[in-house]
């Protein structure tokens, strides 16, 4: 019973295209973005990608930290983050963008 409904809460249906994915694997959208953001910010210490539209792509959150960002507004890091991803945005209906600077 437990492992039925674990499987359940890590399923999600894109409602924009009624497809059925878990979160156990990444898709192909995830692996682009990522690659781009890897290409793109090359001082990143973290970069994650997750397609929170239930696999179909069309709607992303992204998560990044990075040297690049330090001494930069919010607004001015997500602008860096549009810009990298100004290819893939054209087919989304949402990006959300979380950036921060790491720590030391």
């Amino acid at each position: 019973m437990w492992a039925a409904a674990h499987l359940v809460a890590r399923t999600r249906t894109c409602i924009l295209c009624n497809i059925r994915r878990s979160f156990a694997s990444s898709t192909d959208g995830e692996d682009k973005i990522m690659q781009v953001l890897k290409a793109k910010f090359p001082l990143a210490s973290n970069v994650q990608v997750v397609d929170i539209s239930g696999g179909c792509g069309a709607m992303y959150e992204i998560h990044v930290e990075s040297e690049e960002f330090k001494e930069k507004r919010i607004v001015q890091q997500h602008q860096m983050i549009n810009d990298a991803l100004q290819h893939e945005i054209k087919s989304m209906h949402g990006l959300r963008i979380f950036t921060s600077v790491p720590k030391h």
